[in-house]
């Protein structure tokens, strides 16, 4: 078989994954508003995908409600979300899966309808992009609009994003879920405070390197504290443009920050590539660097094929492959890839918002 290192048990923490095929997160706005709570079809669409999958990773959820910047997405820090994350939980168990949790702060991408008293989103500074969100028409659908302008995070708002994310941790262990991975990545808050375009702050989370980390690395402790550094992952998108916020390509302040995560000894680093996005791709010699600087698991995202993930497995640069879009259109995508099989059409027009359809009724192999 051509795919046979894909298939070989890896490990997680203490966690043993029984292949290396993860399903990426993957936004799909279909939670029921207001209370931003998964429905029982969201439980059907992870357990179709969890027999087959590694690990699934649940898709970007909100850590409070002016975390929220896209209508639809669910959260994870209410008893209601809580215990309707837990019945989706259950369900993917019961398939034999794993799945944790992608936890995010949108910040600057959001807008000010999704937000607490229609306020300005907050961001580490009052610089505006050309980012975009999702709202719902009158129908329910998802619409595309302009963000708000955003506003600088006080103090006080930083420090409650830390111990935001700190409960939704407690929350995820609560709702069973295997694990949790903070989104440093794609431009939203934990980025905006990283990248200098959107970081213009004099105070201890602006200017050099260790002050614009700062955000990042305080709410990775915090959610180890809430829960331990064997349960918790992080998403970062060293290099590239997401959502308008442009990181660059700098190589040695993204490995200084690589190399501080890995100084907290989580389950996981998970990379966001730039070239799913029109980025330039990573280079070998930065692959190396990455695996250089840490020492557990690296999953990798961007744009994979079943081939690149071969590649980037063999030669030891990373150690799980996450595939998005590939997982959305086909339910039983690793058994797919184990038989060399076709793939089904992608229906880009049903990826947010709506229904069952382009959700739950993609046909599996013996469907099709």
């Amino acid at each position: 078989m051509a795919y046979d290192n894909l298939f070989e048990p890896v490990k997680m923490g203490s966690q043993t994954l029984k292949n290396r095929i993860i399903m990426a997160p993957l936004t799909r706005l279909r939670s029921v508003e207001p209370g931003d709570v998964p429905t029982a079809l969201a439980g059907e669409y992870y357990s179709q995908r969890a027999a087959g999958a590694g690990l699934v990773i649940a898709e970007a959820t909100q850590v409070s409600f002016q975390a929220k910047g896209y209508a639809g997405a669910p959260g994870l820090h209410t008893l209601d979300q809580t215990t309707a994350w837990k019945v989706i939980v259950d369900d993917v168990h019961s398939k034999g899966g794993k799945i944790v949790i992608q936890l995010w702060h949108t910040g600057l991408v959001a807008h000010k309808s999704v937000q607490p008293d229609g306020e300005a989103p907050i961001s580490a500074s009052a610089v505006k992009v050309s980012a975009r969100t999702s709202l719902r028409d009158s129908d329910n659908q998802a619409i595309r609009v302009d963000t708000t302008p955003p506003r600088p995070a006080t103090a006080e708002e930083i420090q409650q994003v830390i111990a935001d994310f700190a409960h939704a941790t407690k929350c995820a262990q609560q709702a069973g879920f295997d694990g949790v991975e903070v989104h440093g990545a794609h431009g939203y808050l934990l980025h905006q405070f990283w990248v200098e375009q959107t970081n213009q702050r004099d105070d201890e989370f602006g200017g050099s390197r260790e002050n614009r980390g700062r955000l990042t690395l305080a709410v990775i402790d915090a959610c180890v504290e809430a829960w331990d550094s064997d349960h918790i992952g992080v998403r970062v998108s060293p290099q590239g443009t997401f959502n308008s916020v442009e990181a660059g390509y700098d190589e040695d302040d993204n490995i200084w920050l690589i190399e501080q995560i890995n100084k907290r000894d989580l389950m996981y680093l998970h990379l966001s590539e730039p070239d799913w996005a029109g980025g330039t791709p990573y280079n070998d010699g930065f692959r190396q660097r990455i695996r250089d600087a840490f020492d557990n698991t690296i999953i990798a995202a961007g744009g994979y094929t079943a081939e690149k993930a071969v590649r980037n497995v063999s030669a030891g640069y990373i150690d799980a492959v996450a595939f998005g879009r590939d997982y959305i259109a086909n339910p039983d995508l690793a058994e797919r890839i184990r038989q060399d099989a076709p793939l089904n059409k992608q229906h880009p027009d049903s990826f947010y918002g709506g229904g069952a359809q382009g959700y739950t009724d993609y046909p599996f192999l013996d469907q099709a």
